[in-house]
């Protein structure tokens, strides 16, 4: 018999998550678009969702109690994005070898 008295001070946790306000998760598609399009990638040669779930990105950002940073490529850009915004990330690498 397993003494379940240990698991009682542990603290609840809530079973559900609250998601924000749909518009708040438009902006997030919004910023990212606006930054792929920043970077010269035209809206209608991909489709955002085959590379990030956008609703479980916009879950992860903005719900976290932490610092919490997302990483994903789309067409070769590479996006970090926060809870502060969408940042386009350079391969330090790649523009030396460039040079």
């Amino acid at each position: 018999m397993v003494d379940s008295q240990p698991f009682n001070r542990l603290p609840h946790y809530a079973t559900s998550i609250q998601m924000n306000s749909p518009a708040k998760s438009r902006d997030l598609i919004v910023d990212i678009i606006e930054t792929l399009e920043a970077c010269g990638l035209e809206g209608d040669s991909y489709q955002l969702h085959d590379y990030i779930d956008i609703d479980a990105l916009h879950q992860i950002v903005n719900t976290s109690q932490g610092d919490v940073e997302v990483r994903f490529t789309v067409e070769g850009i590479q996006l970090a994005v926060t809870p502060d915004g969408v940042n386009v990330l350079i391969d330090e690498t790649k523009e030396s070898a460039q040079q």
